[in-house]
């Protein structure tokens, strides 16, 4: 993400010093003694304005809570859940971003809560704890196998799992029958109808964007992965929970390609 990155301009004092070392930064975060690591991003003052929407529908209390943040960055959202008493495994594949991570985590005096590990998504299935939050913003169309990832991730998810994608630009949502003939299969041309497009090059530049989703797209995965929608507090984002009766199709089937694909049976939450 070169573009979105952003790099410590003009360093003075020490700990600006180690933060420009440290660059770039995709996360600013505002650092004790108000000084920020990404003033100038291009975003804005990002993910602040991502977490502000979604902070309300957290609990205020997460003590004894066992949080995963994947694709956690530079840790801002694992700070943000051990502030409010959960104990975060944070996962990367970017050993500059868990570089920022481990520094900021000393400088929050969070390090006995968080913890940053360099770890693919699928690679989760092979823990053995659950997780009673899961945080799974900005990952899923960064994916080859999106859907593997989430199969495993809503198997994990005991309470919460937050969740937001890339979406492509289109908000009507169509509701298919519950099975389509092979001949009405212009059904699948209806504005709404639930799809994901393919990039095969690149998306502003980066070669790891290889999903966009529509809203219909977005909805019917999560609910065929096993999650109820309960809110959707932003723009591309939504709020689950476990479904009572686990995914809604093909169990069977599914288990099996996932034993297949990683060699383990993923655990189910209880």
């Amino acid at each position: 993400m070169p573009t979105l990155e952003a790099y410590y301009q003009n360093p003075r004092t020490p700990i600006e010093h180690e933060i420009a070392a440290l660059g770039p930064w995709f996360h600013n975060l505002h650092l004790p003694g108000g000084i920020q690591t990404a003033p100038q991003h291009p975003l804005g003052d990002f993910p602040a304005y991502k977490w502000q929407p979604l902070a309300p529908y957290l609990p205020d209390d997460l003590s004894g809570c066992h949080a995963l943040d994947v694709g956690c960055n530079a840790g801002f959202y694992s700070f943000q859940l051990a502030r409010r008493g959960a104990t975060v495994l944070g996962i990367d594949i970017d050993h500059h971003y868990l570089r920022q991570a481990q520094w900021a985590a000393e400088k929050f005096e969070l390090q006995r809560q968080v913890s940053f590990e360099y770890m693919q998504v699928y690679e989760i299935a092979r823990l053995k704890e659950d997780f009673d939050v899961v945080w799974f913003m900005g990952v899923f169309y960064h994916l080859r196998y999106p859907l593997l990832a989430l199969d495993i991730l809503s198997r994990k998810t005991k309470k919460m799992l937050v969740f937001q994608t890339l979406t492509m630009p289109e908000e009507e949502v169509y509701t298919p029958p519950p099975d389509i003939g092979i001949h009405q299969r212009e059904l699948m041309l209806q504005p709404g109808w639930p799809k994901m497009a393919f990039i095969e090059f690149q998306l502003n530049g980066d070669p790891t964007n290889w999903w966009a989703p529509n809203r219909a797209a977005v909805e019917a995965i999560l609910r065929s992965c096993g999650l109820e929608i309960l809110h959707r507090p932003a723009h591309e984002t939504y709020i689950c929970r476990p479904g009572k009766g686990g995914p809604s199709r093909s169990e069977n089937f599914i288990a099996e390609e996932m034993r297949s694909a990683l060699g383990v049976k993923p655990s189910a939450s209880t």
